[in-house]
């Protein structure tokens, strides 16, 4: 891992000749451009965010959030305002998107105002551990749903869940390295499938309401909490719901390959995320008008116990939707997750082979393998949801110190031209809401947030010894050369050709939108 051009373009030789690769030359050695290909439009980046917020979570775990509020109603207001302070961190991801358009998220905002070591950790903690620990978790959710059928008086076996989570996960692999058109068909399709099923909830819980249903709703019960209310509480409450709509920035992830990006990019935002909060608010109403509160937090699939007591002889259909949204977040995941590892490797923070892409394709395939596979070793390890709590801090983090960086970039340079400039009132509410969200969940859980951030800062001695040492011994390059010419002929990649337009920052007047 080396930051200097030189040590890129020795390494960057064609897959065919070992010729020197120079701007996308083909096996003719005329030029042709290569680059990442421009397929997501609207829908698309709406059914990216709409399909990587919208999991299993709404459908397994909305007790949760009950559990913390200790009460119906609250728990309501809870989810309403877990969309608001996702729709202000998405507004300032608008903001640093349409101004720092490049791929990668979190990740190339925090680089590009930070410096090399901030972003670094980020990616470091993202790529090995916090990613392929959501998609194993994801994929295990997926294979014991489609398994529980067989095994309806237990639990699926252990290697039965690991080995059908495996096939999943190689099959959304290889359709990623294929096309991106089919990724994103495949991703408009399953994003489709979730609202459906989310609508038919609804529907039925609407149904039941104008049947008179509704006792845990109304105002007198619905406030009746089942035990004191503490701030500890009311944050961990807040917490649940902030991780029923993580995903909210995986757009931003891949947005060199969104159509006119600049207008795209904060339209899909604008749409998405007040049709999730909308969509997750009316869901939960729905459940209480056919549970109470108490059958609510006694169940561990909240969707399927509302299938048995209203679908009858259809009460298959909830088991087949939360199959079927966690294979659509597996595959939104791996979409996303594999643009920011091209995006580190393309800032010399990871082997230059992951900033590859296929010569006909133009799929990044080594960084595509390079998820599926580390999210292989986190299902073979086993301790997924121990890890979860670990990176759920790094996540949030994550956020926090993205959106300081937007008001650390206006300071910075104020001269510099955003197509859309927050009100500095939205950046400055998110991170109240994050210290005081981050602050309890030190003080509640240290042992948690202190490994988090461990597991963090072990990647400091490694940015120093791989990326920021710049004069290696020369054998080390000649090891990465030849490593780098291997993984070309067998993925048969290149280095694409960046567009420096739609890649860097604005510096001459356009027209600004002001939120």
């Amino acid at each position: 891992m080396d930051g200097t051009e030189a040590n890129r373009r020795n390494c960057a030789k064609t897959p065919e000749s070992g010729a020197l690769l120079d701007s996308g030359t083909n096996q003719s050695g005329s030029k042709e451009r290569v680059t990442l290909k421009k397929e997501i439009g609207l829908l698309s980046a709406c059914a990216i965010i709409i399909g990587n917020i919208i999991g299993s979570g709404i459908f397994i775990s909305p007790k949760g959030v009950l559990e913390h509020a200790g009460s119906v109603g609250f728990s309501l207001i809870v989810w309403v305002l877990g969309g608001g302070i996702c729709a202000l961190g998405s507004l300032c991801y608008a903001e640093l998107g349409v101004t720092i358009p490049k791929s990668g998220g979190d990740y190339s905002y925090v680089t590009e105002i930070f410096g090399g070591l901030v972003g670094f950790l980020l990616l470091w903690s993202a790529v090995w551990i916090m990613y392929p620990t959501t998609l194993a978790v994801i994929a295990l959710t997926f294979s014991n749903y489609v398994l529980q059928p067989a095994f309806p008086n237990c639990l699926p076996p252990y290697i039965a869940t690991r080995l059908l989570s495996t096939i999943c996960i190689l099959l959304l692999t290889w359709v990623n390295c294929s096309s991106v058109r089919w990724a994103t068909r495949i991703q408009d399709f399953f994003t489709i499938g979730k609202l459906l099923a989310l609508v038919l909830i609804i529907v039925v819980g609407m149904v039941q309401i104008c049947k008179g249903h509704y006792d845990a709703l109304e105002p007198q019960t619905a406030f009746e909490f089942i035990r004191d209310p503490s701030v500890g509480q009311i944050a961990l409450a807040f917490l649940q719901a902030s991780f029923a709509f993580s995903g909210w920035n995986f757009l931003n992830y891949v947005t060199e390959e969104v159509v006119e990006p600049r207008k795209n990019l904060p339209r899909a935002i604008y749409i998405s995320i007040p049709l999730v909060t909308l969509v997750y608010t009316l869901t939960n109403i729905a459940y209480f008008s056919s549970m109470t509160p108490e059958e609510l937090l006694a169940s561990n699939a909240v969707a399927v116990t509302f299938g048995e007591k209203l679908l009858g002889m259809f009460s298959w259909v909830m088991p087949i939707s939360v199959a079927l949204s966690t294979f659509g977040g597996i595959n939104g995941y791996l979409f996303t997750s594999s643009r920011l590892c091209f995006s580190g490797a393309r800032e010399g923070h990871l082997p230059y082979l992951l900033a590859m892409i296929h010569l006909k394709n133009c799929t990044p395939i080594p960084a595509l393998l390079v998820c599926c596979t580390a999210t292989i070793v986190i299902l073979c390890i086993g301790e997924t949801h121990n890890l979860i709590n670990y990176v759920s801090f790094i996540n949030y983090l994550s956020y926090g110190v993205t959106i300081a960086g937007l008001l650390y970039y206006r300071w910075k340079k104020p001269k510099l031209v955003r197509p859309i400039k927050v009100n500095l009132i939205v950046p400055i509410s998110y991170l109240v809401f994050w210290a005081v969200l981050l602050g309890f969940s030190l003080y509640s859980e240290p042992v948690v947030c202190g490994m988090g951030l461990v597991i963090m800062l072990t990647g400091v001695p490694i940015y120093f010894i791989g990326v920021h040492w710049t004069e290696k011994p020369r054998w080390i390059y000649s090891v990465v050369e030849r490593v780098t010419y291997l993984g070309q002929k067998v993925c048969y990649v290149v280095f694409p050709q960046d567009d420096p337009s739609e890649t860097e920052p604005l510096t001459e007047k356009t027209e600004k939108s002001e939120l």
